[in-house]
C-alpha cells in the first residue's frame, strides 16, 4: 500500500519525469531520413562514470581490482539509446564493471519499437541479439566482429560490388554465454544477413576498410551507399555522450549513495532532453540550419543568459518575443561543417606534478626528494 507521499511521487514521476526522459516529444519535431523509409534509427553505445568513494557506492559499483582499497573510485558502466534524428535520450541502463554492453542492451529491448533500426559498433554484433531483435521486428546495422568475412562463392546472392546476402550458421552452445541454453535452442539454425564491405578513402583515418552486417537485406530500399553513410553517422553518439558528460558535467558524479546517484543521473538526462527540445525548436526559425550544426554548449549559454529576461510578469506578447529572440540566437550559434577533419586523441593540458595515491589517505605520506633537482640539492 502506497503512502500519500509515495503516491504523489509516483504520479509526479509518471506525468512529469517519464515524458521528459522520453524522446517521443522530440521525435514529433524531427525530420527522419527519407532513404530509410522514415524509420527511427536508434544508436547505442556505452560509457563509464565515476562517483565519490563511499562504502555504499563501492558496494554497488566497485572500483577496478587493480586499484588498492581507498585509492580508487567507484566505476559505473552506462549504456544509452539515442534517437539519431534528434539526439534525444530514449533509455539507459546503469551497471557495474562486470556488466557487458550486450547484457545491458538486453535490459533495454523493451524501449525499442517495431520498425526501429538499431545502429551500433562491432561490440553489438551478436547472433543471439540480432536474431532476437529481428523477431521483435527491429533491424540492426553493426560491423563484423569475430566471424570471418564471407566470400562471394559462399553467398546466397550477390547484391552488388562488395555487397553479399549470406547465411550465418547458428553458433554452438557454450557455458560462458550470457543467456540460457533454452534461449539458445529457440534460435534459428541459420540467420540471413547482408554483408557490405566499406572502403574508407579519406586520408587520415586509421581504418582502411570494414564490413557492415545488417538485417536490411533489400538492396533497392536500402542501398549499400546509404547504409555506409548511416554507419558513419554512428559517431554522433560519441558527441551525445560528450554533451552529457563534459558539457553538463556528468562524468564525475557528486552524490554519496546509490539512490542519490541514480537521481542525479536522471536529472542530467531531463536537462539534456530539455535542451535538445530547445535546439529542435530553434531549427524551426531557420529551416536551412541542421540540428547537428547547432552548438550544444552555445544553447546552454543562451538559455542561461536569456533566463534573466524571462520575467513572469511581462505580457504574453513580450514572452513570445523573448522566446523568439532566444531561439534565433541559438540557431545562429552554428558549428562549421568540416568533413574529413581528424584530431589526435590526446590531451594538451599537462597534469599537475603531484604524487599518485598508492595507499589510503590516512596511511599516505609524501615521498621526500621526489624531484631530481631536489634530490641532487640534498
Amino acid at each position: 500500500m502506497l503512502s500519500e507521499r509515495d503516491g504523489l511521487m509516483h504520479r509526479i514521476g509518471k506525468t512529469v519525469v517519464c515524458p521528459l526522459l522520453s524522446s517521443d516529444q522530440l521525435a514529433s519535431h524531427s525530420k527522419r531520413d527519407k532513404s530509410l523509409d522514415d524509420r527511427r534509427v536508434v544508436v547505442v553505445d556505452g560509457t563509464g562514470l565515476s562517483m565519490p568513494d563511499t562504502p555504499e557506492n563501492q558496494s554497488r559499483w566497485p572500483q577496478s581490482h587493480r586499484q588498492k582499497p581507498g585509492c580508487g573510485f567507484p566505476t559505473a558502466r552506462m549504456l544509452g539509446l539515442f534517437d539519431l534524428s534528434t539526439g534525444g535520450h530514449i533509455a539507459h541502463h546503469l551497471g557495474n564493471k562486470h556488466t557487458s554492453e550486450l547484457a545491458a542492451l538486453r535490459h533495454l529491448w523493451s524501449a525499442l519499437e517495431p520498425s526501429d533500426i538499431l545502429l551500433g559498433d562491432r561490440g553489438f554484433c551478436s547472433y543471439f541479439d540480432i536474431a532476437q531483435l529481428q523477431a521483435r521486428q527491429v533491424d540492426t546495422v553493426t560491423t563484423l566482429k569475430k566471424r570471418k568475412p564471407a566470400k562471394a562463392t559462399e553467398a546466397i546472392e550477390v547484391l552488388g560490388d562488395d555487397d553479399l546476402l549470406i547465411q550465418w550458421p547458428k553458433p554452438r552452445w557454450a557455458a560462458h554465454y550470457r543467456y540460457s541454453q533454452a534461449d539458445w535452442e529457440t534460435l534459428p539454425e541459420y540467420l540471413p544477413v547482408r554483408q557490405i564491405k566499406v572502403t574508407v578513402g579519406e586520408p587520415g583515418f586509421r581504418t582502411q576498410s570494414f564490413y557492415l552486417i545488417t538485417t536490411l537485406t533489400d538492396p533497392v530500399a536500402y542501398s549499400a551507399e546509404s547504409l555506409a553513410d548511416l554507419y558513419r553517422q554512428r559517431w554522433q553518439v560519441e558527441l551525445y555522450f560528450r554533451d552529457i558528460k563534459t558539457t553538463l558535467d556528468m562524468d564525475v558524479l557528486r552524490c554519496q549513495t546509490p539512490d542519490m546517484v541514480i537521481k542525479e543521473i536522471t536529472m542530467h538526462w531531463i536537462v539534456y532532453n530539455g535542451l535538445r527540445t530547445v535546439m529542435i525548436r530553434a531549427t524551426k526559425t531557420r529551416p536551412k540550419v541542421s540540428l547537428n550544426a547547432i552548438s550544444f554548449k552555445a544553447c546552454i549559454q543562451a538559455v542561461r543568459q536569456w533566463s534573466a529576461a524571462a520575467d513572469p510578469n511581462i505580457t504574453p506578447a513580450a514572452q513570445r518575443r523573448v522566446l523568439r529572440e532566444l531561439l534565433e540566437s541559438i540557431a545562429t550559434a552554428t558549428i562549421p561543417d568540416r568533413p574529413g577533419r581528424t584530431e589526435p586523441r590526446c590531451v594538451k593540458r599537462r597534469p599537475k606534478n603531484y604524487q599518485r595515491m598508492t595507499k589510503p589517505r590516512d596511511q599516505m605520506r609524501v615521498t621526500p626528494h621526489r624531484g631530481k633537482r631536489a634530490k641532487k640539492a640534498a
